[in-house]
């Protein structure tokens, strides 16, 4: 197998090179060489995706026998489109990295593969779309729509669509677990969100990276919701977090109206948790029957300790800093009840 990443230095991406060679495959990526490093063994072009020339230059590269593009969150569709159309004719098939975000029910309803997508064109600049009141739909909904659609004009049926809600695991740069992580090491009292029996549906960055290579190496197309089939209760999900931690701390679990009084920041603030009843409601049956094969979410918490622990450094990010309720803030909160 001939694979190309775009991307392929960072989170995701670095996982699937690493198993690619693994497997024996040979392994080309695109980047600009600013972020994260490239693994011994990958062929390293380097160039920008919103650059005209630097994509043509990189069609010269090829041919490869599939795609897999992790690197389009912050492109606008017409960006994802100059790389779909100037790599057409260079591989066989595409395998898109997308997110539950594209669907215009989430977060409210229960999500299949058959639930209605938000519109957006193909040819779309940065602009397009919307971010409603209660924060959604989103405009990076639209842009991840209309990359897909982007995909779709050039490879049809034989495009994949992988769709993950929240990816955990080693090397995340978003945050969220290590937020946990470090809040239940520090221990004392802290806020957690009711109901503490609420299912998430986290899923590892390693599952989801073996599951985009099953489908590299496949024939078919079409589109897999990637979430943790059984997913972790909220409670159990920070009882983990301490007892991998060593934490004293205790969780004090806060009804969702006391947390709004405070303003808390869904999502964010309190990282995973949000009210809305299909957030965490996505059915992911047929990426199961494909093949996907999620570890306990315990596990990821572990690993992802042990990487922190092992002075793991993700990649500098601005989102990691939108992630954890201000300590002061808690402990207003915590004063309160």
């Amino acid at each position: 197998m001939r694979l190309l990443i775009l991307g392929g230095t960072w989170f995701l991406g670095r996982h699937l090179v690493d198993r690619a060679l693994a497997r024996g495959w040979e392994v080309t990526t695109f980047n600009r060489g600013r972020s994260g490093s490239d693994a011994p063994g990958a062929v390293a072009v380097r160039g920008d995706r919103t650059a005209v020339g630097d994509v043509h230059r990189l069609a010269g590269h090829g041919p490869w026998d599939v795609v897999i593009d992790t690197s389009s969150t912050d492109l606008a569709p017409r960006e994802v489109l100059l790389a779909t159309s100037a790599l057409r004719d260079q591989t066989a098939r595409w395998v898109h990295i997308s997110t539950v975000s594209v669907y215009a029910g989430w977060p409210h309803e229960r999500l299949t593969e058959d639930s209605a997508l938000l519109e957006c064109p193909a040819d779309a600049d940065g602009t397009y779309g919307y971010t409603g009141e209660d924060g959604s739909p989103t405009v990076y909904g639209f842009q991840k729509a209309g990359g897909e659609r982007a995909v779709s004009e050039a490879f049809g049926e034989r495009a994949v669509f992988l769709r993950p809600g929240v990816i955990l695991g080693p090397g995340e740069y978003v945050g969220r677990l290590p937020w946990w992580l470090h809040r239940a090491k520090r221990g004392g009292r802290f806020v957690a969100p009711r109901p503490a029996g609420r299912r998430i549906q986290p899923v590892d960055v390693r599952d989801v990276a073996e599951f985009a290579l099953q489908q590299a190496a496949g024939d078919g197309g079409g589109s897999y919701n990637v979430a943790h089939p059984e997913g972790i209760t909220f409670e159990d999900f920070v009882g983990v977090c301490l007892d991998t931690t060593g934490g004293a701390g205790k969780p004090v679990w806060v009804e969702p109206g006391v947390l709004a009084e405070q303003a808390v920041e869904q999502w964010t603030e309190l990282p995973l948790w949000r009210t809305h009843a299909g957030v965490w409601s996505v059915d992911s049956r047929r990426a199961v029957s494909a093949g996907l094969r999620c570890r306990p979410v315990a596990d990821t918490i572990r690993d992802t300790w042990a990487w922190l622990a092992a002075d793991g450094r993700p990649v500098d990010h601005p989102r990691w800093a939108e992630h954890g309720i201000a300590p002061e803030k808690e402990a207003k909160i915590l004063a309160s009840l």
